[in-house]
């Protein structure tokens, strides 16, 4: 399923919209973290998690800047990026890859939209370029090692 994020008409709701992005792929990471049989693609997958906590530490302070409140946690498509988590969770270890590199996919997708976003100041368009940039090394090491195992 194709992500909307990145369509919105203002700023605000686009920081909202990122927010509960970025809270469904934690719980996509912590999922597959606890799922992965090999010890270094989990110590792999938790850095890339920490780099998910990061982003939504910044979009929460962007949030506040804006006056908005943010979500406290992710919405209905976490039961979607997990779920396909779980089912992966039945062929492997390259499965549960292939299944976040679908996650990532649409994780790339709304930081490629928001970058261009005509209502992100500098600052914001700055932090939303840094986001992509990891989202795009996230998605290529998931695809590599998924490929090669």
């Amino acid at each position: 399923m194709a992500t909307t994020v990145g369509h919105e008409s203002n700023i605000e709701k686009l920081v909202t919209d990122l927010i509960i992005l970025e809270h469904d792929a934690i719980a996509a990471y912590e999922s597959t973290v606890e799922r992965l049989s090999d010890s270094a693609l989990s110590a792999q997958v938790e850095e890339f998690l920490q780099d998910h906590h990061q982003h939504l530490v910044v979009l929460n302070e962007i949030a506040a800047e804006l006056g908005v409140e943010a979500p406290a946690e992710g919405d209905m498509k976490q039961m979607l990026t997990t779920g396909k988590i779980a089912l992966a969770d039945l062929m492997g270890n390259g499965a549960i890859l292939k299944a976040m590199k679908t996650n990532e996919d649409d994780t790339v997708t709304a930081y490629e939209r928001a970058v261009g976003h005509p209502d992100a100041l500098p600052k914001t368009r700055a932090f939303f370029e840094k986001a992509l940039t990891d989202e795009q090394r996230h998605r290529a090491w998931m695809q590599q090692t998924a490929e090669s195992l």
